[in-house]
């Protein structure tokens, strides 16, 4: 028998009628010191839903194995057309370092899901396609991940979602901001 967790019995409603998580809030008191614990709180939030719809994702799977990052490029070469994409635009497109997005062909290409191709108009560059293995391996997956997806989301409005994916963009948004200024790119200097 699966040893099954209950989270909803982890959560509570606050007088504002707002969910929140007891545990983590009372650990956020204690790390703050009585501070104010909202962003953090916040963030233990994001984290436990990204890992809730990963769960889900990877029962949808099938217990075939695909992480989040090989799906993102299996999915996004299954709407490239018969050409495939180099591997530079598959990982600018994914946002992911080429190094990275090389990686997750790799994987995918010894499953027989993805296979890299000379590109016709330069010989230097190396493009990767979705084989029809991929587009099955697509397909299979099309329809458990929708329910799943309908199921996590249950109850909220399209209004809701598409607050949530700004809200959750929002995050991404501030964190590359950050993450620009603690790593500035080097002049161009042919500008400079």
């Amino acid at each position: 028998m699966k040893d099954v967790t209950n989270y909803s019995e982890n959560l509570a409603r606050g007088d504002d009628g707002l969910l929140y998580r007891p545990g983590v809030r009372a650990s956020m008191e204690a790390f703050t010191t009585g501070g104010g614990t909202a962003a953090l709180e916040a963030a233990a939030a994001v984290r436990a839903a990204a890992q809730a719809v990963e769960r889900l994702r990877s029962h949808g799977a099938g217990g075939r194995g695909l992480s989040a990052g090989a799906l993102d490029v299996l999915t996004r070469l299954g709407v490239a057309g018969e050409e495939g994409l180099p591997l530079g635009e598959l990982a600018r497109a994914a946002g992911m370092s080429p190094r990275n997005a090389t990686g997750l062909v790799d994987t995918l290409e010894r499953d027989g899901l993805v296979r890299r191709v000379q590109d016709r108009r330069d010989r230097r560059s190396v493009r990767a396609e979705i084989t029809p293995a991929g587009r099955d391996w697509l397909e299979s997956f099309r329809a458990p991940t929708q329910r799943a997806m309908s199921a996590v989301f249950q109850g909220l409005t399209d209004d809701d979602l598409a607050r949530l994916r700004h809200l959750c963009l929002c995050l991404v948004e501030n964190q590359q901001r950050i993450e620009a200024y603690l790593n500035p790119s080097p002049p161009d200097p042919r500008t400079a």
